[in-house]
C-alpha cells in the first residue's frame, strides 16, 4: 500500500493485523472484489491509515447508525 494519512507506509499484512481481519479481507478490498465491511472494520481501517471514513467508505443503509457495533469514540452521544 502506499501512505498512511501520517505519511508512514503500510503492509497489507500489517494493516490486516491492525483492524484484527485476514490479510485476504484487506487483499479483497483493494482488488475490488469485496466492497463493504461491518462498521467497526471500516472505521478501523480508517483510523490506521490516518483518514476521515467517508474518504474509503460511501455510507450506506441507516442515515444514523445505530451504535451497535460503532467504536466508543464514534458513537452517538446520548
Amino acid at each position: 500500500m502506499e501512505r498512511t494519512g501520517s505519511g508512514c507506509s503500510i503492509s497489507g499484512r500489517a494493516l490486516a493485523a491492525a483492524v484484527d481481519v485476514s490479510h485476504g479481507t484487506i487483499d479483497n478490498l483493494l482488488s475490488g472484489a469485496v466492497k463493504t465491511q461491518p462498521a467497526r472494520v471500516a472505521f478501523a481501517i480508517a483510523d490506521t491509515i490516518g483518514v476521515d471514513h467517508p474518504v474509503l467508505w460511501a455510507e450506506v443503509g441507516r442515515s444514523v447508525p445505530d451504535g451497535g457495533d460503532l467504536p466508543p469514540h464514534i458513537a452517538a452521544a446520548p
